[in-house]
């Protein structure tokens, strides 16, 4: 019977009897862990010999003897030889101290599991009887799967005085596009709180305890104001919990990310951002739209579209080799055209205008500037929708024999 321990040998220890590749596999999680390693073998492998430099290691350059054993908290032994290894586990036991025998892990006092982590969570996996590392390892492997997707339980049980915040960018929408990252922090998290876009099907996978808050805005309605969202998650940060700010896109895209950085820095709350898919790529590539494509778009022009335009904005239009992305910019769509017009753009520059972008509900609007305001009203077209104004709007690009399912060619 085997009882599994997390031992921590940080500061501690430890001798590495051997000096191949073997050794320098364990070495490394060892050093990871903070542990003072003496190594004791004739010759080393390249590995370890760059280890023992790299970490400035004390290395005993002949064979091991039992009285080399005192005073370690953990000894590994990797010899090569069976009967050596067998020995200095002898010694180990007799002075009760933890040994690792590599030649026969079922012989040792100790070993080593199939590790994974996932955040602040280690899982090992170990065999109860006998030796099996390719079994532990796929099994390590399956559960590290499972981890990084967010698909066992992580969240904390028990409160901890520091708290912190994590801007997730969730990407346009479906689930499955939300990084593995962005995934396993929601498992983790006490507090969410939550934009309207983005992917919400996420959120009925929470534990039920799990503190969901509605911050959606809703064109030319907020109902919850950026300063007040920056409190609210300062504030549970500060209160010991971890909170997800869980946003459509990414959060430095127009997702007022940076502003809620500089409030969790200024609050001295820990803070970090994952990057999520933006909607300026994501969603026209939805409607078949590259947002550059060779001998047709060079560059990329990203727009507010609730902003003021500006000339770099209207040269961008104007420019042949640049494709223009507007967000939020419905209802600034004839004001985009006539700044478009002021930098000289011809009537007839394709324009696409996607809506719902990876949605069961999407659809696309092509027409040209000329008709543009025209054709988005006649359409009924409404927000969410990403604008995209050039050459790689053109219906034929991609798919001269027809239009995407959902296209609408006015």
């Amino acid at each position: 019977m085997t009882t599994m321990l997390g031992v921590s040998l940080a500061g501690r220890d430890v001798v590495m009897v051997g000096g191949g590749p073997v050794a320098a596999r364990r070495m490394r999680r060892f050093l990871d862990d903070g542990a003072i390693v003496r190594v004791i073998a004739p010759e080393l492998s390249d590995e370890v010999r760059e280890l023992v430099d790299e970490h400035g290691l004390e290395w005993i350059p002949r064979a091991a003897e039992p009285d080399d054993v005192d005073g370690a908290w953990l000894v590994h032994t990797a010899t090569g030889d069976g009967r050596a290894d067998a020995g200095i586990a002898a010694a180990c036991e007799r002075r009760r101290i933890l040994c690792v025998n590599a030649s026969d892990g079922a012989h040792g006092s100790a070993r080593l599991t199939a590790e994974t982590r996932a955040g602040d969570v280690l899982v090992g996996v170990v065999s109860d009887a006998g030796v099996d590392p390719r079994r532990a390892g796929r099994l390590r492997d399956a559960i590290a799967g499972m981890l990084r997707e967010g698909r066992l339980p992580l969240r904390r049980r028990r409160a901890t005085a520091a708290g912190r915040v994590d801007l997730v960018g969730g990407g346009p929408g479906p689930v499955d596009l939300l990084t593995v990252r962005g995934r396993r922090l929601l498992a983790e998290a006490d507090v969410v709180v939550a934009d309207r876009l983005g992917p919400t099907d996420v959120l009925s996978e929470l534990d039920s305890d799990v503190e969901v808050i509605d911050v959606g805005k809703r064109p030319g309605h907020h109902p919850v104001p950026q300063d007040e969202i920056n409190r609210i998650i300062v504030a549970h940060a500060q209160a010991g919990r971890r909170v997800v700010r869980l946003k459509g896109g990414d959060p430095f895209v127009y997702g007022r990310g940076g502003e809620e950085v500089a409030a969790c820095l200024a609050a001295g709350v820990p803070v970090d951002v994952v990057p999520g898919l933006t909607s300026v790529v994501s969603v026209p590539q939805a409607a078949g739209i590259p947002v550059t494509h060779r001998g047709v778009a060079a560059g990329v022009h990203v727009v507010n579209g609730q902003a003021e335009p500006t000339p770099a904005t209207a040269a961008a239009l104007a420019d042949p080799a640049v494709t223009t992305v507007v967000l939020m910019g419905v209802a600034g769509l004839p004001r985009l055209v006539e700044t478009a017009f002021a930098g000289g753009a011809p009537a007839d520059k394709p324009v696409a205008i996607v809506e719902n972008g990876h949605t069961p509900h999407q659809r696309t609007t092509r027409t040209t500037l000329a008709h543009a305001a025209a054709d988005a009203a006649a359409a009924g077209v409404r927000n969410p929708a990403v604008i995209v104004v050039g050459d790689v709007a053109r219906a034929d690009l991609l798919l001269p024999a027809g239009l995407m399912a959902g296209d609408i060619r006015q």
